[in-house]
């Protein structure tokens, strides 16, 4: 299974694809953010951020895509804003006929580190040894992004020993 990780944000969305190998084991293909340009008006920032997934998405056909939901936030206008580009990669991954699964900041602490209220440092260190990676994965958006995937991934592992139960 190919998981495409999505924390989404509208100067930065960050990617992260982690493909589940037959050992289960996982493997890190790629990782980044999509950055766009603060100058440039909003729908086209939008529209830049659709079409560099949409080539993601092309070039590392994932099985599915996993975003983080949106958690409460002080600033208004930062929460829309974000939410409309959370909207542009689901509708991405959709046009790309890939399921989209939701998880929540809570949700994604609790399946790397155990915690859900864990800190973001702790976050990045569980990644790179749950991941086997030299080095923490940077910048923040695109180890959040792997984040994601990977708790899509544990989600998915623990789902199938509940069943064997």
């Amino acid at each position: 299974m190919v998981v495409l990780g999505i924390d989404p944000g509208t100067a930065s969305l960050g990617w992260g694809i982690i493909k589940r190998t037959e050992g289960a084991a996982y493997k890190v293909e790629a990782y980044g953010c999509i950055n766009t340009y603060r100058n440039n008006l909003f729908p086209r920032r939008l529209e830049e951020l659709y079409r560099n997934l949409s080539k993601i998405i092309e070039k590392y056909e994932p099985d599915i895509a996993a975003i983080e939901q949106l958690f409460f936030a002080k600033n208004l206008k930062t929460i829309i804003s974000v939410a409309e580009a959370r909207g542009v990669a689901i509708l991405a991954a959709a046009q790309a006929n890939l399921p989209v699964a939701e998880y929540t900041p809570l949700q994604i602490k609790q399946s790397l580190v155990g915690y859900g209220r864990a800190e973001k440092k702790q976050m990045q260190k569980m990644l790179k040894v749950l991941l086997g990676l030299k080095d923490i994965p940077t910048p923040d958006d695109a180890a959040d992004a792997l984040a994601v995937a990977l708790c899509h991934l544990n989600s998915q592992r623990m789902s199938k020993v509940a069943k064997r139960q």
